[in-house]
Formats: structure tokens, C-alpha cells, sequence
């Protein structure tokens, strides 16, 4: 006789926020990385991280007995853990993984990293790079690729991710249990993000498993299903009832796989995970596997391409998580789907505007013609994408507050939404009306329409977003600037110590004075032009100690904003930033960076980087205004940084670099919304710089995406110098500029500053040989590849030090 499956809650979530609500998860992820704490104490604060997040979800009032809860902690990314999980591990890690052999008390399965490996594929080790990073899918969150080789290791070698449903289905403490639901990236999902394993990108001692021609790590979808069929019996056995596979690959046509191959991807791992791991009773009555929720977040699964929604109804899969901000409902019913539970995501996890809850129970209520066995509200995405709490930000403006929604005021819209579609609206009028309120005080405050900016906006010309022709600017600018060939430079911020953000902080409470803010600033930004003078770069900037985040430091002086002092959501591994929120109109009124720019160049006979952020980047890592096009918004914010760069070029400053590293990061998941994209975001950046002199030199920053497709609209930008990421991919990019005819300044990075370790002057020649075979020479700089907030000051030293000696090596050859 068939197993009943417990049913899935009717009111759920896809995830939720995993660095703590103070970020206790970063602190003492870096503590033990620092040597201050140990492995195990590590694991006991996410132990009780874990513990004390399922329970306040309960307290939320999410069910705590039927998988209403998410299991989606990580240590550091949700696809390391699929990496480790399979000990898919690169064979420069090899020597990381467990021989299965008693080692005091630790027994790991052989294949299996422990916590310091699996830190050690994120971060690099000596002459052994990282994972590359990229983002995950049109959000800012960062995730590790993995790379997939005919002989990669793949198997159930890690058993955590039962371990975790255990400690919270039976908790050590003896208090509340709480049932959650795994989750984990699915099958084909992990595989499509994955890399062919190629050379080593390390040194030749620790040289990686080549893939031959024409293999895609998608060729090793029976080996990934056979390890997760593994898991789920291992779930079962535990007690787990449910358990989620994320699958949003199904929601992009980017991941250059057809749609059919995709497709009979999906059919072969949900046979073998669904249908063959039957759901008969075994001789001790359980099931074989728990029942399958299988999401697809970011966007809509319904497409020119194929019909992912009507792929995933003819799978015997339990439960579908559909996004239904992003995508739309079908017009009828979708075979198949009368026997599933459709997790309706109604309450955005990509942004924190409240919802307006009477229209999202219209939606659920217009479902009921999809003919699906029942209906769960959920959200559209994990709310790994928003803060924690409104209610822990006494400093925003309390009527800004009625209209936010972070990850708790989430949760509870889902619990009314699914109270109000089984008992109806009379039984949650009270939240309805609120809502509705809100909504409405939103729409009519003051700022969110100011007249003179969108009259400014309205009255843009084709001309204003036009430069001279790029010779004419290349000539005017060498002859300003003077460089040589293969100059050096960096991509804007130094290390950001602990006087310098304590310094910001005293200052912030009125512990300081202005002048003796001012004061230590100066005497920062004169240590680091000093530094940069003695290490030879030939481009110099003020290392930006006066700036808390790159986006936030614009958007606390600018009109149209917000900030928050605890709304921290994780942008990788335990990075973690702050959005601002955009709620209104855009506009400037004050120079926001001339003050410090203009003090360091004033320090140094080198060309000194004037250095803003680009509105498309503003834009992708603020929480913005739903209520205008994107494109209008940017425009807004493009026409405040014009105003900056006459600014900083009125106080004498020849180069100006305005970064745009989330250009592709807004890119839509669909090729058929590009053109439209494109033609917004490029022609924001070029407003934002066009008015530049024709001697100032315009530069422009990009990082950790698939900059392959959107080469034409880097084109585009019209920027004199572009630099880019390019360590861990060893120069993926240069290559395709080249092929693509890009015949401006070109500046791939040769450093990674995401990892501690230190580039040797070998490594370092090695890339700028590559850049400078690839294309003209001439083009090339040399550069990390992003800024150094992060870093050290000895390693930062060090290798910037390599860099140049690097860079002067090559110089002598041409």
C-alpha cells in the first residue's frame, strides 16, 4: 500500500536570512578562520544559530511539525555545500578530503571535507586558487562554481545536511522541536552552474582533471541523482517528511543549454528521485525518500523555449514552488498538477516593500483554475535576499517603516495570506485594511514625485549621453596624463582597519568632532597615496577610508534614500552588506566626493582616480522603488553623478572611474528581455559620464559574472579604460573582447582580492603575458580585480608589490 506523505504546510517560505540577526554566523565563521576560536566552537554558535532561527520561525507562526521551516543554513554558499555534500572536489583540493581512516575522534566518510576544506575551496591555500565566484542568477549574492570533470569524485560522502534536520527534529536542550524542511540546490541546477574541469589554474605541482571536448558536467547527471537518491534515503530514515531541491536554472535561457536538453535533464533525475525511489512501504513502514518541493525562483517558468511549469507537473514530484512576482499565472489548468501541492509565491523575496495583500489574495484565489491538488502561499525567492526585521531600525522614518516589509514581516504575510485563503477575508480584514493603508501612504508622500527632477529627466536629448570619438580622447588624455605602456593602478578602496571603522564610528555617535573626523581621514588617505607612491603605481586614488560600502556612502547623501543600521544581508561567505533603500525621487544636492579626491591629489604629482559608483550598480545593490521603471530611476541617479564628475573635473581631477560591476547582475534571465535592459542601463552610465572633458579619462569597473554576454553593451559603455575579473578564470575574458573587436583600455585583473593568499610576481607575469597576447598592449592594464576593502595591509602590500614588479616586467619586453 502507498505512503500517505504528511502534507506540506499551507503557509511556507524558501528560505530565510542564515548570518544571524547581529551577523553572530560572520563573526565567527572569521574568528575561527583567525585562529581566535576553534572548529568546534564554530560549529556550536551555528548550532544554536540554526536552532534559535527554527524556532523564532515558529514563532512567526510557521507550523513547526510539517516542514513549514526551511533548512537552508550554510557555513558559507549553498552550492559549496552541493560541492562537499558530493565531494566533487578539484584535484588541486585532493589532499583535503578524508581517506575514510579513524582520526582521533573524527570519522569522516572517505571523500568527505571537513569544515577547514571546505573553507579552503572558498578562500585558496598557498599556490592553490578558489572556486571561481560568480552571482547567482539577477541577485547580488555570490555563489562558488564548482568544476565538474569526466573524473570528478561524486558520490553521498557528506551526511550533514541530515545531521542538521536531526539536532532540530530532536534538540539537545529538550525544548521545542521543530520538523524542518532540507534544502538543497537541485541536481541539474548544481550541474548547469558548474564548470568543465580544465587546466590547472594553479600552479603546475597541483594541476587540475582536463575535460576533453565537448564534455559538459551535466554528462555526469546520473552520478549527481544516483548520490542525492543516497541523501533522500538517508532523510527518510532520519524522519524527514519533506525536502526541497532548489531548481531556478529552469527560469533562464543564459546557461547556453537548450531548453530540450534541460528538459530531459529535469525528466531523468525526477524519475529517478521520484518515481523509482517509490513511496511503497518497506518492511519498517517508511518511505524511501521524503516528498519532493522542487522551486523555481527569479523569474517565471513559462518561456518562448519550453514550459517548465507543464515539465515539472508530469514529474511525480510532491510540490512545486512557482515565482509568482517575477512570473505569471497560466491562463488554465496544467496537466498533471491535480495531484501536487502549488506553493504559490505571492510574497516577494527580492525586495522589501510590503505587499499589498487584498491584490495577492486575488491571485491566490484565481489559482484555483490551475486544477493543482492543493495551494500553499509561499514566497517567490529565499529570503536570503532581505533583512532580518523592520522593527530593528529605530533610525528609519516611521511612516518609511509602514511601507517595508524584511524577512519577519514576510513570514507573517504569508501566515495571513494562507489564514485569509482557507478562511477567508473576513478573517484576516484587519491585516487587509492595514495593508491597503499602507500601500496608499506610500503612493501619495512627499518625495516619492518631486516635479523638478522628473522634469529634468523628461528633457534629455540623444546628445547628452554622447562623447568625442575614442581616439580623439585617447590622444588628448595621453598627452594630459603622460602613462606608460601596461600602466598600474588599483580599482579604488584600500584596507579598511579597525581605527579607520572606529574612527567612522565615533564620529557617527558625535564622539567626534568634523575636524577631527576630517583630520584622521586625511591622515589615512596621506598614508595610502604615500604607500602607493612607494610601490610604484602609476594611477593613484584616495583609498576611500571615509566610505562605509560603495553604494551606501552615495545613498546616505542623496535625496531619495534611506539607510538602515541592521538591515545586513549576505552577499558571500560572510560579506555582508547593508542596501540602501530607494523610495523616492534622486537627486543631489551637495558634491559627494570632491572634498577627499581633490585633498589626495593635492598629496602627489600622479594622476590621482576620482571614484563614484555607476547608477545600474546603485540601482542592483539598493532595495529600489518598484513604483517607476528602472530605467527612469537610473536615469535620475545618472544625472546627480554627471553633476559630480564636472564637479571633481572643476577640482582639477583628469580621471574619473565610475564602476558598474552589477551591470550584468540586473541582466534578465530571458534573452528576450535584453534588448531593453541594455538600451537602459548602458544609456544610464553613458548620461552619467558623458559630460566629462574630452582630456578627463573615464574609467569603469566590472566583476564575478558571465561577462561574455553582455560584451556588446561593455562596447557600449564608451568608457576610455574598463577593468574587469579575471583571476580565477585566468583571463576567460580577454579572449572574447578580443574576438568581440574591443579597441579601448582594457584592465584585467591579475589579483584576486577575494582570497587571502598573496600572487606570486610569476603568477602575476603569467596573466599580464596572456592579457597583452590576447590584445594590443597598448590597451592593457593592470590591476586587481576589485577593490581592497576587505584585504589586509601586509598582503594587500605584498601583492601590489608583485603587481607592479609584474607589470614592469612585461613592459620591458614590448
Amino acid at each position: 500500500m502507498a505512503v500517505e506523505f504528511t502534507p506540506l504546510s499551507p503557509a511556507t517560505i524558501l528560505g530565510y536570512p542564515r548570518i544571524g540577526r547581529r551577523r553572530e554566523l560572520k563573526r565567527a565563521v572569521e574568528a575561527s578562520w583567525a585562529g581566535r576560536t576553534t572548529i568546534d566552537e564554530l560549529e556550536t554558535t551555528a548550532r544554536d544559530l540554526r536552532l534559535a532561527t527554527a524556532r523564532h520561525l515558529v514563532d512567526l507562526g510557521l507550523d513547526a511539525e510539517t516542514a513549514a521551516v526551511p533548512g537552508s543554513f550554510s557555513f558559507y554558499d549553498q552550492v559549496l555545500d552541493a560541492v562537499a555534500l558530493l565531494g566533487a572536489v578539484p584535484e588541486r583540493f585532493r589532499d583535503l578530503v578524508s581517506t575514510g581512516v579513524s582520526t582521533g575522534s573524527t570519522n569522516e566518510s572517505e571523500g568527505a571535507l571537513s569544515l577547514e576544506g571546505y573553507f579552503t575551496l572558498a578562500r585558496g591555500e598557498g599556490d592553490k586558487p578558489p572556486l571561481e565566484m560568480t552571482k547567482w542568477f539577477d541577485t547580488n549574492y555570490h555563489y562558488l562554481v564548482p568544476e565538474i570533470g569526466p573524473d570528478t569524485p561524486i558520490g553521498f560522502v557528506d551526511d550533514r545536511v541530515v545531521r542538521e534536520f536531526t539536532e532540530l527534529a530532536h534538540p539537545a536542550d529538550g525544548g521545542h522541536a521543530v520538523v524542518t524542511r532540507p534544502v538543497l540546490v537541485g541536481p541539474v541546477t548544481f550541474l548547469l552552474l558548474s564548470k568543465a574541469a580544465g587546466p590547472s589554474r594553479g600552479s603546475q605541482a597541483h594541476p587540475a582533471a582536463g575535460a576533453p571536448d565537448g564534455f559538459h558536467p551535466l554528462d555526469r547527471l546520473d552520478d549527481v541523482v544516483d548520490a542525492y537518491a543516497d541523501l533522500l534515503r538517508a532523510l527518510a530514515a532520519a524522519g524527514a517528511p519533506w525536502v526541497q531541491l532548489d531548481e531556478p536554472a529552469l527560469v533562464t535561457d543564459l546557461l547556453d543549454v537548450p531548453f530540450d536538453e534541460v528538459a530531459d535533464a529535469v525528466r531523468r533525475a525526477y524519475a529517478r528521485l521520484a518515481t523509482d525511489l517509490s513511496p511503497a512501504a518497506g518492511a519498517t513502514g517508511t518511505a524511501e525518500r521524503p516528498a519532493i518541493l522542487v522551486t523555481a525562483p527569479y523569474g517565471d517558468l513559462r518561456s518562448e523555449a519550453g514550459d517548465g511549469l507543464a515539465l515539472l507537473a508530469g514529474t511525480d514530484v510532491e510540490a512545486i514552488a512557482v515565482d509568482l512576482v517575477r512570473g505569471a499565472v497560466p491562463a488554465g489548468p496544467v496537466p498533471g498538477l491535480e495531484t501536487k501541492t502549488l506553493v504559490a509565491g505571492v510574497i516577494d523575496g527580492h525586495n522589501i516593500w510590503r505587499a499589498d495583500l487584498d491584490a495577492r489574495l486575488a491571485t491566490l484565489d484565481g489559482l484555483s483554475a490551475l486544477g493543482s491538488g492543493a495551494v500553499a502561499v509561499g514566497t517567490s525567492t529565499s529570503l536570503l535576499h532581505v533583512p532580518h526585521d523592520v522593527g530593528d531600525e529605530p533610525r528609519l522614518d516611521p511612516d518609511l517603516k509602514t511601507w517595508l516589509a524584511f524577512a519577519d514581516q514576510k513570514v507573517a504575510e504569508v501566515v495571513t495570506l494562507a489564514t485569509g485563503l482557507a478562511a477567508g477575508r473576513t478573517a484576516v480584514a484587519g491585516a487587509l485594511d492595514e495593508s491597503t493603508a499602507a500601500v496608499r501612504s506610500r503612493a501619495q508622500a512627499p518625495g516619492v514625485v518631486v516635479p523638478e527632477v522628473r522634469d529634468r529627466t523628461a528633457a534629455l536629448t540623444p546628445a547628452d549621453v554622447e562623447r568625442a570619438p575614442y581616439a580623439e580622447r585617447a590622444a588628448a588624455q595621453q598627452a594630459r596624463l603622460g602613462l606608460p605602456p601596461l600602466p598600474t593602478t588599483t580599482i579604488g578602496s584600500f584596507p579598511q582597519t579597525a581605527e579607520i571603522r572606529r574612527t567612522r564610528a565615533s564620529w557617527a555617535r558625535g564622539e567626534l568632532s568634523d575636524a577631527e573626523y576630517t583630520a584622521a581621514m586625511r591622515a589615512e588617505i596621506a598614508s595610502t597615496v604615500a604607500l602607493q607612491e612607494e610601490l610604484g603605481l602609476d594611477v593613484l586614488v584616495h583609498g576611500e577610508p571615509e566610505r562605509n560600502d560603495m553604494v551606501q556612502y552615495f545613498a546616505e547623501q542623496l535625496d531619495g534614500f534611506a539607510t538602515t543600521v541592521h538591515g545586513w544581508v549576505q552577499s558571500y561567505g560572510s560579506r555582508c552588506v547593508r542596501p540602501p533603500i530607494l523610495w523616492g525621487d534622486v537627486s543631489r544636492p551637495a558634491p559627494l566626493t570632491v572634498e577627499w579626491t581633490a585633498y589626495a591629489a593635492s598629496l602627489t604629482g600622479r594622476p590621482v582616480k576620482g571614484m563614484l559608483t555607476g547608477p545600474v550598480t546603485i540601482l542592483a545593490w539598493s532595495f529600489v522603488r518598484d513604483d517607476l521603471p528602472l530605467g527612469d530611476t537610473a536615469d535620475q541617479v545618472a544625472l546627480a553623478l554627471r553633476d559630480e564628475v564636472r564637479d571633481l573635473e572643476g577640482a582639477g581631477v583628469g580621471v574619473v572611474q565610475v564602476d558598474e560591476p552589477a551591470l550584468r547582475e540586473l541582466l534578465p534571465l530571458r534573452r528576450s528581455a535584453h534588448a531593453g535592459y541594455l538600451d537602459w542601463s548602458v544609456r544610464s552610465f553613458r548620461l552619467s559620464t558623458a559630460g566629462a572633458d574630452i582630456a578627463t579619462q573615464v574609467h569603469t569597473h566590472l566583476c564575478y559574472s558571465e561577462f561574455g554576454q553582455v560584451i556588446g553593451a561593455i562596447d557600449g559603455l564608451d568608457a576610455d579604460v574598463t577593468s574587469v575579473e579575471a583571476a580565477r578564470s585566468r583571463m576567460e575574458i580577454v579572449p572574447e573582447l578580443a574576438d568581440a573587436g574591443y579597441a579601448r583600455g582594457i584592465g584585467p585583473g591579475v589579483y584576486d582580492i577575494h582570497s587571502p593568499r598573496v600572487p606570486s610576481v610569476e603568477e602575476v607575469t603569467e596573466l599580464v603575458t596572456l592579457a597583452a597576447k590576447s590584445i594590443d598592449p597598448r590597451l592593457v592594464w593592470v590591476n586587481p580585480d576589485c577593490g581592497l576593502k576587505t584585504r589586509g595591509y601586509a598582503e594587500t602590500t605584498e601583492s601590489l608589490r608583485n603587481l607592479v614588479t609584474a607589470a614592469r616586467s612585461v613592459r620591458a619586453t614590448l
